[in-house]
């Protein structure tokens, strides 16, 4: 083989590489860039600026929704051109498919619209103090006990794992972990067989206890039954249903989102602030006041955006905002925005400033990078302290999202998620 031919090889080979990443990046950028579904409000224009790379096509297989951009491509179709806004507009609510394509042949994705009427809700800001009961008796792990013998054993390893729950022993439901040590003792050294759930599904696992030198009996692993601590409020709607924090309440030892069984909202007092560094972020301390005069409303779900539930007419009753109507995803751009947080003792807006939006994040709960940019919160705070995730994020006048958390190696920017993942756990 010549040099020639070699070369002529090498660089058809060059080619058809090149030609593979260009299709791989483009299907990644796109997966990532576009979301797989928007919301508009129907009889309303919508603007949306995807930033996209090059030029592709939008396919709407619905008379109900209208596609705007000058084009020359057939009705309803329109290219997308770099750095040009799409015009959307339906004139009826409902659920609506479009299809993205490249050089208006090769499919690349489907997009979800969905229309409804617009949405308000009170952006709060307010302090409150969670409780949460775990739905059994969750195992954070296991460790080595000392026996009736002198004798170092670990009877749960292998057998119990972190993020367990253990639901009941010998078929009796376990409300708490006292129930579970009560159940232990009266067995004498009995073997148990557990009902456990992990990762959703339901197994059973003989053990037998091992009774320990001080006379009790005991699996050898540690369990948790509750947790609880302050976060913010982030919005409550028309019929007193709330969403807070923005993320989920993780058990701190498993980092496992916890399976709540009932919860709780108590009012709480912010006792100090300690202000945020690098490497070191900040905090809320507080002190909860549990007790039924102090219940602000009930938890009924704690998911990855956060928790929600319903508030008392107490907690209405400390609510002087007015509603703000909610902004989606398409509605937010880079620059000039608010936060909301009674972090001082006195409810304000604080200047930040929205740096960067995912319309399609890895994470649901990091939507947007935000950076705090007021005088008065950083000479407070340092910026975005602990306890502050769930400070609504107000923007042109619309409720778009909520503070989730602070990057460690600078407390003046952090992530947030958009309103419309919260409204629609």
């Amino acid at each position: 083989m010549t040099g020639r031919q070699k070369f002529r090889r090498y660089l058809i080979w060059t080619f058809w590489v090149s030609l593979m990443f260009t299709i791989g990046y483009t299907w990644y950028y796109m997966e990532r860039r576009i979301p797989d579904s928007f919301h508009i409000v129907a009889n309303e224009q919508e603007l949306l600026n995807l930033e996209l790379p090059f030029d592709v096509t939008l396919q709407s297989d619905s008379e109900e929704v209208v596609l705007g951009q000058p084009s020359n491509i057939p009705s309803g179709e329109v290219r997308l051109r770099v750095e040009e806004p799409l015009a959307l507009y339906a004139n009826q609510e409902g659920s609506y498919r479009l299809n993205l394509k490249l050089f208006g042949a090769i499919p690349l994705k489907e997009i979800r619209l969905d229309v409804g009427s617009s949405e308000y809700a009170i952006p709060c800001g307010l302090p409150v103090g969670i409780y949460l009961k775990a739905k059994g008796v969750m195992v954070i792990g296991t460790g080595r006990i000392m026996d009736s013998q002198g004798q170092e054993v670990e009877p749960a390893y292998g057998i119990l794992q972190s993020g367990d729950y253990i639901e009941a022993i010998n078929g009796e439901p376990l409300r708490d972990k006292e129930a579970l040590i009560s159940n232990l003792n009266h067995m004498s050294g009995e073997e148990a067989l557990l009902r456990i759930r992990r990762e959703g599904k339901q197994i059973e696992v003989p053990m037998r206890p091992v009774r320990a030198e001080d006379g009790t009996y005991k699996l050898g692993a540690w369990v948790r039954d509750d947790t609880q601590g302050i976060g913010t409020m982030t919005y409550i709607d028309a019929n007193g249903q709330f969403g807070a924090l923005g993320h989920g309440i993780s058990d701190s030892d498993t980092g496992s989102v916890v399976e709540m069984e009932t919860g709780a909202l108590y009012e709480t007092e912010i006792l100090g602030i300690e202000k945020g560094a690098a490497g070191k972020p900040g905090v809320m301390a507080g002190v909860i006041y549990y007790g039924p005069g102090s219940c602000l409303g009930t938890v009924t779900a704690n998911r990855e955006t956060g928790i929600f539930g319903t508030v008392n007419e107490q907690m209405r009753k400390n609510l002087s905002a007015q509603p703000l109507e909610i902004g989606h995803r398409q509605d937010i751009k880079k620059g000039h925005a608010w936060i909301r947080s009674d972090v001082s003792g006195e409810l304000r807006d604080y200047e930040i400033e929205i740096q960067r939006v995912d319309y399609n994040p890895v994470q649901k709960n990091k939507s947007m990078v935000i950076r705090v940019v007021d005088e008065t919160l950083l000479r407070l705070t340092g910026g975005i302290i602990q306890g502050m995730s769930g400070s609504p994020i107000i923007q042109d006048g619309k409720l778009v999202g909520a503070v989730t958390h602070v990057f460690i190696q600078d407390s003046t920017r952090g992530y947030g998620i958009f309103i419309e993942n919260m409204i629609e756990h």
